[in-house]
């Protein structure tokens, strides 16, 4: 049984379409986007996204669909598909996807009222999209095989012959191309390619944050560098994978201080634009900000007057580098990993 109002969840490559509804979910085999309705293409994680669209589509009556993918496949995507997509709406997990996606001309400016709900620190310089969530980098380390005095005062550090084989990354993901774009921004191309050849030469690396973090819980390597979301999302379940380990921030504005910004955009192609852009002062508004903040995806709120969950550090207190988002630059970090036999 479903209602009048559904929020359609349609896979990169499934056939297969989730229609969630306030009377639960069903399969439905076949189905495929309606021109009709609101479409989000998200990177973001799927229960915060339904969450939002939901949301919004009981408070205003628009139906929405949304398709998931990951933030450099949905970013190619939609640079492929050009003003032909049919998506309305962009979210994505960090920003570089964003600003590719910017790059290739195929985004609306968001209304001023909207970035006003977020403030200049969270938003590009640009005006071409908006922050919706932030996520802190951190050094995730086991403090029964390193003792906090002995922690690299700097992200930067790591790159030196004392830590080879000491600290774990997931360098193929998308969060840790994001980190390394901030680096670039921050300290340039050559001390960035000094970096990840210290990376190359002497870290372990893993397949996603949750393996880094588990394994400096295990004690193969005594630090890791992570997104913080990971490690208080453990900890307000079983700790089986960080219960052995703490948080370190590097602050100073270090580059290891690095704040990512998931961002949300409209495509200047859509054929619904107005609904996308109030999809978008949703999300941003306290409202839509608070449902971030009481979920269980422990990202920080972005929105002017919005408390992040309680569990959190606060997120002026991290010190974070001055980083205007649009200048991470994707495609050239991707060329510095791949020059480096990272990718």
């Amino acid at each position: 049984m479903t209602t009048r109002r559904n929020v359609i969840v349609a896979g990169l490559s499934a056939a297969a379409v989730l229609a969630l509804s306030a009377c639960g979910s069903s399969l439905e085999a076949g189905a495929e986007l309606d021109p009709g309705k609101l479409t989000i293409y998200s990177a973001q994680h799927e229960n915060l996204t339904d969450a939002w669209a939901k949301a919004f589509q009981e408070k205003t009556g628009t139906q929405v669909q949304i398709r998931y993918g990951g933030d450099s496949a949905m970013a190619a995507q939609l640079v492929q598909e050009g003003t032909r997509s049919p998506a309305d709406v962009f979210l994505t997990e960090n920003s570089p996807a964003m600003t590719t996606v910017q790059n290739a001309n195929l985004l609306a400016p968001v209304t001023p009222a909207t970035l006003a709900q977020v403030g200049k620190d969270y938003a590009p310089s640009t005006g071409k999209w908006v922050g919706i969530a932030a996520r802190s980098t951190v050094l995730v380390y086991n403090p029964s095989k390193i003792s906090e005095a002995e922690l690299p005062t700097s992200i930067m550090d790591l790159q030196k012959p004392e830590w080879s084989g000491r600290w774990g990354a997931a360098a193929g993901g998308a969060d840790f191309q994001a980190i390394v774009s901030a680096i670039a921004a921050l300290e340039g191309k050559d001390k960035t390619a000094a970096w990840l050849k210290g990376l190359k030469d002497g870290a372990k690396i893993y397949n996603n944050n949750i393996a880094v973090m588990k394994a400096v819980n295990a004690g193969e390597v005594p630090v890791g560098i992570m997104y913080h979301y990971y490690w208080y999302r453990d900890q307000a379940l079983s700790k089986d994978g960080s219960g052995n380990t703490k948080l370190h921030y590097f602050k100073n504005q270090d580059p290891g201080a690095f704040v990512s910004l998931s961002g949300g955009g409209v495509l200047g192609s859509s054929k619904h634009a107005a609904d996308a852009q109030k999809f978008l002062a949703f999300v941003t508004s306290k409202e839509g900000q608070g449902i971030l903040a009481s979920s269980d995806a422990k990202e920080y709120a972005v929105g002017a007057g919005v408390e992040s969950d309680p569990a959190l550090p606060k997120l002026a207190s991290l010190e974070a580098p001055p980083v205007d988002p649009y200048t991470l630059n994707g495609p050239e970090v991707i060329t510095l990993m791949t020059a480096a036999g990272i990718l």
